[in-house]
């Protein structure tokens, strides 16, 4: 693993924050782990997405009826994937291990990998949210710079243009490219994986080949070539854009803080690690009942990255105690009350990032 410590040696905040956190689950008698509030959306969900996939294949439509169904497919999955397979993954849909296991292969479906992608997001990302270096998550250079430490190229002064462009194909190259490239490279960016099983590599592939003859195979067989590609297409710029969108809202906005890595050196941030991810990451309209419903609670990722194994239905009560311990301590709170104020402020801050650094000249 990367030489990247913490300064944990005196974790006051954090201690002072868990043991309140604890202390209201312990009052409320709740487990930490999803509820009621998470099995109704998987309820929802899960179904309406084979019903569209289902009418999409085999019922009569106009070509622009089926069009808008795709796009809706693609939010379906999107949100199976902010929900159900997000909270699984991180071991706090259940307190089954079995029943997160079973509910993380949602992944699967959707054409990436559990073994991967936990390795990717539960490790790299959430152990060194914005090391510029070691975190995959903003390692788009040199299609986009995400951070001041990263190289400019040219066609940055014109990332905040065509960025959300890119954006919308980031399930088609999570899917058909990145997966692939971590897989054969037994690497995430600059972090070795650790070795998979043969039952991770059978998984892997099966998974793959399903996902093929699900949304490739089998749909091009009943419905033609060409209204596949179409739909395809459709759903997949409508799943990334949507998908992107989301996790680029919790990490590279305004005010979040980034730290850059020579691999090199060993490097400690002078931080503990609860307040390394508080200072890195942003919430987005946690008021919004429908965004935090539909996102599955991304919407506040401070609280998602300080309590990874705790449910997404519970954050917005955590909210209240991360927050007021936060003023305790002094330290800042990054939150947007809407989620258009984050967009506009992810826009801003790639189009700053995209003009050309002015050159400092040596004494």
């Amino acid at each position: 693993m990367p030489k990247v410590t913490f300064n944990n040696k005196d974790k006051s905040f954090f201690n002072t924050l868990k043991a309140s956190v604890d202390q209201y689950f312990a009052e409320q008698k709740i487990k930490k782990t999803g509820n009621w509030r998470l099995y109704s959306k998987t309820i929802v969900l899960a179904p309406a997405a084979i019903l569209l996939y289902s009418l999409l294949l085999f019922s009569s439509m106009p070509a622009v009826v089926a069009i808008l169904l795709c796009c809706v497919l693609g939010f379906v999955i999107a949100s199976i994937g902010f929900n159900v397979m997000h909270d699984a993954c991180h071991g706090s849909y259940s307190s089954k291990s079995w029943v997160n296991e079973t509910m993380a292969l949602s992944s699967n479906l959707m054409g990436g990998n559990t073994y991967i992608w936990k390795f990717k997001h539960n490790i790299v990302h959430h152990t060194y949210t914005n090391i510029d270096g070691v975190d995959d998550d903003i390692a788009l250079s040199p299609l986009m710079r995400q951070c001041s430490t990263q190289k400019w190229f040219p066609p940055h002064r014109y990332q905040h243009i065509y960025g959300f462009i890119l954006y919308a194909f980031t399930s088609l190259a999570w899917f058909f490219v990145m997966d692939f490239t971590k897989y054969f490279n037994q690497k995430v960016h600059t972090t070795p994986m650790t070795k998979m099983t043969t039952r991770d590599h059978i998984i892997f592939w099966i998974s793959k080949l399903l996902y093929v003859f699900l949304f490739v195979a089998l749909p091009i067989k009943v419905v033609g070539l060409l209204p596949w590609v179409i739909g395809f297409i459709a759903l997949n710029l409508t799943l990334g854009i949507t998908l992107a969108v989301v996790f680029q809202l919790a990490h590279v906005v305004e005010h979040t803080e980034f730290v850059h890595f020579d691999q090199q050196d060993h490097m400690k941030i002078e931080n503990e690690f609860a307040i390394h991810q508080i200072k890195t990451t942003a919430n987005f309209a946690p008021r919004n009942k429908f965004i935090s419903w539909y996102v599955g609670g991304l919407n506040y990722q401070v609280e998602h990255h300080l309590f990874p194994r705790i449910s997404h239905v519970h954050y917005p009560e955590i909210n209240k105690i991360v927050k007021q311990t936060c003023q305790q301590f002094g330290i800042k709170y990054n939150e947007f009350p809407t989620m258009q104020q984050a967009i506009a402020s992810h826009y801003r801050m790639i189009r700053e990032l995209g003009k050309k650094p002015v050159e400092t000249v040596a004494a």
